[in-house]
């Protein structure tokens, strides 16, 4: 296809399409990044600039962009077949998939339930876990229990179980009854305790109210380690362990929403693997294809996989797809994907990249004085800027401080993403040294610029 011109894309774009998470009418008065292409770890725009992608195209990009091994992959598999239904039928890819996951992932899981997204992921979750007590006779297990601030998706399903008020409080009166721990981040619940007494507050808090209503909850669903979308949230290893073991004394399952920690984002394949926990359902999206095509997927233990099994007259099947689960196409992409992390040995050449993250942020960004936290596990990180921290006094929605922090950056040639006032860098785990000197510089520079510091 011959490329329009950037007026006319310009033009079409402003008067057709409606952009995610976008306040639409300030869209409209931007000049918009098209993006045509990629190389490596740059998205290159239709008028040729490149910009460093900060932020792995919404956290999903793995190894960069056009990366040879999954372009092969992906069109050796559109030469047999792009797409077959997973209902009453297989694919060679899907299957074989579907092992190494198993595989790959902690050894309590042995099912795969595929999807499209994250959102649909946990929605599977979600239903595996109520379905899963009903056949067990024990229908009084009607809710779930999750953390504050947790963000698993936006269909209805999982915005009743994440719940950001900024994001969904139009949704409330239609949203089911969720029970809600506060985690252990010492900045937004915890303000004058150490990390020690916060974690220990925010145990005891879980175990009082798991203990409460335990009879009631189906399962419990974490993000863990880190609350990606509430602002990168950090929790230490003890609190997970601590859940999984609150979750076993209580007769509750336990979902781990690995959608964005998940396929090395912390320095390990999965977050959950620093505690040692193992989930009763693992749900997978973003990184699993590399960030090259839509799948996730949903994994099981074999206790719940079995609870499904029975004749069909007893209707216990699992009554749930989609149109395009298992698609051929995805599910060589992840392949390839998982064989570039075997063969390249990613998790430890990425393993350098994430001290020297480390080492910049608390020698250099925690010393701006607008800064008032930093959060990072791996590869994850989230800035927050405040007018005053020392006063807690955050900038008003008006000023837009992250989006002007990203629009400075952006005009640096790197792209980043804002959630409020704080700046997300999550680059593709491919990044090399210099690429990630660049990223944090005009970062540093960019906060600088927009807030006064640099004056």
């Amino acid at each position: 296809m011959k490329t329009p011109a950037y007026v006319d894309l310009k033009a079409w774009d402003h008067a057709y399409v409606w952009h995610p998470f976008t306040q639409m009418q300030d869209w409209l008065d931007e000049d918009p990044v098209v993006i045509a292409r990629g190389a490596g770890n740059y998205l290159i725009d239709v008028q040729g600039r490149r910009y460093l992608d900060g932020v792995s195209s919404l956290w999903c990009n793995t190894h960069g962009h056009a990366r040879p091994e999954l372009n092969a992959a992906i069109t050796e598999q559109l030469d047999q077949i792009a797409h077959s239904t997973m209902l009453g039928l297989s694919n060679i890819p899907a299957t074989v998939l579907a092992k190494r996951l198993v595989e790959l992932t902690p050894a309590r899981l042995s099912r795969v339930f595929y999807s499209d997204a994250g959102a649909t992921a946990v929605e599977i979750a979600l239903k595996l876990a109520y379905q899963y007590w009903q056949l067990k006779r024990q229908p009084q297990k009607v809710k779930f229990a999750s953390l504050v601030e947790a963000y698993h998706g936006d269909t209805l399903g999982a915005i009743g179980v994440g719940y950001s008020e900024l994001f969904h409080h139009y949704y409330r009166p239609i949203l089911p009854d969720t029970i809600r721990l506060s985690p252990p981040h010492v900045f937004r619940f915890y303000r004058g305790l150490s990390e020690a007494a916060a974690l220990a507050a925010a145990q005891d808090e879980a175990q009082r109210i798991l203990a409460a209503h335990h009879p009631e909850i189906a399962a419990l669903i974490v993000e863990p380690l880190m609350q990606g979308a509430a602002g990168m949230w950090a929790h230490p290893v003890a609190y997970l362990q601590t859940l999984r073991e609150l979750a076993t004394r209580y007769d509750i399952l336990l979902i781990c929403d690995e959608v964005a920690t998940g396929f090395g984002r912390t320095g390990r394949m999965f977050a959950c693997e620093h505690a040692a926990v193992e989930p009763d359902l693992l749900c997978v999206a973003k990184g699993l294809t590399g960030g090259y095509l839509p799948l996730a997927a949903t994994l099981s233990s074999e206790e719940i996989f079995s609870a499904f099994l029975a004749p069909y007259d007893e209707f216990k099947t699992f009554f749930h797809g989609h149109t395009y689960t298992g698609n051929p196409l995805a599910c060589a992409a992840a392949l390839a994907s998982l064989d570039i992390f075997e063969h390249d040995r990613v998790l430890d050449r990425v393993a350098p990249r994430i001290a020297q993250l480390h080492q910049r942020l608390q020698t250099e960004f925690a010393g701006l004085a607008c800064v008032a936290d930093i959060r990072q596990w791996g590869m994850m990180v989230g800035i927050e800027l405040m007018r005053d921290p020392q006063q807690g006094i955050a900038y008003e929605p008006h000023e837009k401080i992250g989006a002007r922090v990203i629009a400075e950056a952006r005009k640096h040639g790197v792209i980043i993403r804002p959630l409020g006032g704080v700046i997300i860098l999550m680059p593709p785990l491919s990044i090399t040294e210099s690429e990630l000197t660049r990223l944090l510089d005009v970062t540093y520079e960019a906060i600088q610029t927009v807030t006064g510091e640099g004056r």
